[in-house]
């Protein structure tokens, strides 16, 4: 036992080492520390993704088409409701599970992965911490089986600055009126359920800004033109159009004028949601070019043993687990009910850039080969540089780290 310096504490150093000798000591494990439930759902995802989505990865990027049969597979297999409680259909596991469940398919297919990101995390977490009883008995069993939900945020004018959004919701009698356009709405081409945010009254700024349950029946919402990517092709980026889109009181989501304060919380955890996803590709990435670089050979010996190789590819691995560990530090803080918002932010800011420098590397040692369509590295290449602009850009992670690293010193 180190001798421990305790100065004007009025404590002895003495009574400190009986009472840590008198107390059994708890048993505290790494970050890679898991349940048993954790590690069967992780071994079950990595084993799906490799069997079901693995073989369609390549076509639903060709074709920017996400295959019905694999979003019907992932609520088969109980992958969009993990958090969710039986109750209404779902696991009733964990945070973290989420989170493995998102970098095991990642790994595989980060459009894929992208979708049960956002059903996990930016749709079914405002509707279990905010919604009524009966919003939760209507909405989240079909969530948990059968529908797709998207989050409505994002508009032309409002990307970062997501407050001077412009959609408004009107309200007339027992109703709201929204209308307004909705821009980057992940899987909005197979939502059926949209958290949608609208103003009550630009008067008050930020503080008018209202969360609104819409569902596709709606005669009053349309999706727009499908965005032609660079990467994610398979997942669906859509406008979302309301016009004179009439919705019942009953369908606020919360509080009136609270949807600010929603769109923030839910967006913490859903920055741990990306760094799960920019985990599981740079991983991906590597997995795919490691095997390649030890069995090819010039001047004689594998590339793989080469030391300039070898210190490209030791760094590469270095900066994914300390990814990794970040991001799985994150969310062992939300499970805890812990202040998370700046790790959420780190795992999220680091997560993305070491995604684009592990996927921009692989293809750079692979060669030509990387270079081409016929090995898969390139699609985690494009695939990449989406985790620094999406859930908050790279300049917002800062910005939110920034200001709580200062209020640490205030």
């Amino acid at each position: 036992m180190h001798r421990l310096r305790l100065l004007n504490t009025g404590i002895r150093t003495q009574q400190i080492c009986r009472k840590f000798h008198s107390t059994p000591a708890r048993r505290v494990g790494s970050l890679h520390s898991f349940s048993e439930e954790e590690k069967l759902l992780k071994d079950t995802v990595a084993r799906f993704a490799k069997e079901v989505i693995a073989p369609k990865v390549k076509k639903m990027d060709d074709i920017s088409l996400m295959d019905p049969t694999i979003i019907r597979a992932l609520f088969e297999q109980g992958l969009m409701g993990i958090e969710t409680s039986a109750t209404y259909g779902g696991n009733g596991m964990n945070f973290t599970s989420a989170i493995l469940a998102i970098e095991e398919i990642a790994k595989v297919d980060p459009s894929v992965s992208v979708v049960v990101d956002v059903q996990n995390t930016l749709v079914s977490i405002p509707l279990r911490r905010w919604g009524t009883e009966e919003q939760q008995q209507k909405y989240l069993p079909r969530l948990c089986t059968d529908t797709v939900g998207c989050f409505c945020l994002s508009e032309w004018g409002s990307g970062s600055d997501a407050f001077a959004l412009q959609t408004t919701a009107r309200r007339e009698g027992n109703s709201f009126v929204l209308n307004g356009t909705k821009a980057w709405i992940t899987n909005s081409g197979e939502s059926q359920f949209f958290i949608v945010f609208a103003n009550v009254d630009h008067s008050m700024g930020y503080k008018g800004i209202t969360a609104f349950i819409v569902t596709k029946h709606n005669t009053g919402i349309k999706i727009g033109k499908r965005e032609n990517k660079l990467g994610l092709r398979a997942s669906s980026t859509c406008e979302v159009n309301l016009v004179n889109c009439v919705v019942s009181e009953q369908d606020v989501l919360g509080e009136v004028g609270k949807g600010y304060k929603y769109a923030i919380e839910t967006l913490n955890e859903g920055r741990i949601g990306i760094a799960a996803q920019m985990c599981g590709l740079a991983q991906g990435a590597l997995d795919h070019t490691i095997p390649y670089l030890m069995q090819r050979k010039q001047f004689g010996q594998t590339i793989a043993s080469f030391q300039g190789v070898r210190f490209d590819y030791a760094w590469l691995a270095t900066e994914i687990e300390a990814a990794r560990l970040l991001t799985y530090n994150a969310a062992r803080l939300q499970e805890e009910g812990k202040p998370f918002t700046k790790e959420a932010a780190m795992a999220k800011l680091f997560s993305s850039e070491v995604a684009t420098r592990v996927a921009s590397k692989c293809v750079e040692m692979l060669g030509g080969v990387g270079f081409t369509k016929d090995f898969p590295v390139e699609k985690y290449y494009r695939d990449c540089k989406i985790g620094q602009i999406y859930e908050g850009t790279t300049n917002i992670q800062l910005e939110t780290i920034g200001k709580l690293v200062v209020k640490e010193y205030e």
